[in-house]
């Protein structure tokens, strides 16, 4: 049986992937997708039109998990939040700063992925490899070496409760963890919810606030050097 520091850190890495994930599905703005629904490829040019000319963005999230037995227990029923701030440079690095429910950064590039846990004093150093399509799908997009349906069969379903539209993306060929993918994106082409559905059911959502685009990181913003007295761990697949 597992110990719970094993256990506790491969939630952890799980939810990495769900925010890894996540990331690049933003840069869909990047993207000239060829889509017979002129609908669809209407909105998907607009996302390109207002975030696609951009070197570097951030974005503010709040993210919650809603398990399979949670959702069936109502809309009450809601898993603790987290929240922070992602940061993107083109072509392929990210930053992560989580603030809630306690401090964790994630740093990553092409080649290396440090997980830093301020609280355990730990830096967990991965292969980028190791995240397969997470940032595989990031680099990809960025570099403009695949198209939306490359990945993804892409529908667009009916609006929200609010009037904006929904888009759904399953995975081409099928993922093991993941069904499908929804954003909701705003009449002026926003992008303001991540829906990620899971094959057990659960939903890891996230909501997205206002973009800041055209930012100039200072160098070193997407490297990372542990601090005295931090445990550097070398992770391996």
């Amino acid at each position: 049986m597992a110990s719970d520091p094993d256990k506790y850190m491969a939630e952890r890495e799980t939810e990495m992937h769900k925010i890894l994930l996540m990331i690049p599905l933003l840069t869909l703005l990047g993207v000239s997708p060829v889509l017979a629904e002129d609908a669809l490829s209407n909105i998907l040019q607009g996302i390109q039109n207002r975030y696609g000319m951009t070197s570097g963005l951030s974005v503010p999230y709040t993210r919650h998990v809603m398990t399979r037995s949670m959702s069936m227990l109502g809309a009450q029923a809601k898993g603790d939040p987290a929240s922070g701030i992602i940061y993107f440079k083109s072509p392929h690095f990210l930053r992560l700063d989580q603030e809630k429910p306690s401090m964790e950064t994630i740093i990553a590039n092409n080649h290396i992925l440090w997980w830093y846990i301020p609280q355990k004093k730990e830096a967990h150093r991965y292969q980028a490899k190791d995240f397969g399509k997470e940032l595989r799908l990031l680099s990809d997009i960025f570099r403009g070496l695949a198209e939306v349906n490359d990945s993804f069969q892409t529908q667009l379903l009916e609006k929200d409760k609010k009037g904006d539209a929904q888009i759904e993306l399953v995975p081409d060929p099928p993922w093991q963890e993941i069904n499908r993918i929804i954003l909701t994106i705003s009449s002026a082409h926003e992008i303001l919810d991540v829906r990620i559905f899971n094959a057990l059911g659960s939903v890891t959502r996230f909501n997205l606030r206002e973009f800041t685009l055209g930012i100039k990181f200072e160098k070193g913003f997407f490297e990372f050097v542990a601090p005295p007295g931090v445990n550097v761990i070398a992770e391996s697949s």
